[in-house]
C-alpha cells in the first residue's frame, strides 16, 4: 500500500507531465490522449506510476513502418534508438520494440511497431533541499508570493508545498529532456 508521500508525489508529479503533454501538443501536432505528432512520429507521453520508492513513467515513439522495408530494418532502427537512449545521463530503466494491434473502426486492424522506454526516479530525487530552502527564504524575504504555492489539504506547511512543486517542476523537466533526446534519436536514425 502506498503512504502519503508517495501519493502525493505522484500526483504532483502526474501534474508535471500533463503539463508537458500540453506543451508538446501546442509545440507540435496534436494527437488524441497524451499523443503528439512530430516529422509523421507519433509520441505518447504516459503517466506515472509509483513502484515501491520510485516513480515510473514510459515514452513511446511509433516506428515510421513506411520507410523501413524489413523486419532486419526495423530492428536495425529500434536498435539504434535504444543505442542513442542508453546514452542520456538519466538512462532508462527499459527499452523495448512493443507491437500494437489496434482496430479503431472494428472493421480493420493496423498493427503498428514502437519504441516504448520507461523511465524511474527514486522519489527523493525529485526534488532537492538545498533548493526547498531557498525559494523558502525567498517567499520569507517577501520575494515569491506564497499565493503561487498549490493547495494540498494534507500539507499544511511551506517547505512541504515547495517539495510538490519542485516534484512537479522537476517531474516536467526531466521528461522534456527525455522527450527531446528521443525525437533527437529519430530524426538520427531516420537521416542516416
Amino acid at each position: 500500500m502506498s503512504n502519503l508521500k508517495g501519493i502525493l508525489f505522484n500526483q504532483f508529479a502526474n501534474e508535471g507531465l500533463s503539463l508537458l503533454v500540453k506543451e508538446m501538443q501546442s509545440k507540435y501536432k496534436p494527437k488524441k490522449g497524451r499523443r503528439f505528432n512530430h516529422n509523421n512520429i507519433t509520441y505518447e507521453i504516459g503517466r506515472p506510476t509509483l513502484k515501491e520508492d520510485h516513480l515510473q513513467f514510459e515514452l513511446s515513439s511509433k516506428i515510421p513502418q513506411d520507410e523501413i522495408l524489413n523486419q532486419k530494418e526495423m530492428t536495425s532502427y529500434f536498435n539504434d534508438i535504444k543505442k542513442i537512449l542508453s546514452k542520456e545521463k538519466d538512462p532508462p530503466l527499459s527499452v523495448e520494440m512493443e507491437n500494437i494491434v489496434w482496430d479503431s473502426k472494428k472493421d480493420r486492424e493496423k498493427e503498428r511497431d514502437y519504441v516504448k522506454v520507461i523511465y524511474s526516479y527514486p522519489l527523493d530525487d525529485l526534488y532537492d533541499n538545498k533548493e526547498v530552502m531557498k525559494r523558502y527564504e525567498s517567499i520569507n524575504a517577501g520575494g515569491k508570493e506564497k499565493k503561487d504555492l498549490p493547495e494540498v489539504p494534507s500539507v499544511y506547511t511551506t517547505p512541504g508545498k515547495l517539495v510538490l512543486t519542485l516534484i512537479r517542476e522537476n517531474m516536467q523537466g526531466f521528461a522534456r529532456e527525455h522527450v527531446n533526446t528521443l525525437i533527437q534519436a529519430n530524426k538520427k536514425v531516420r537521416d542516416k
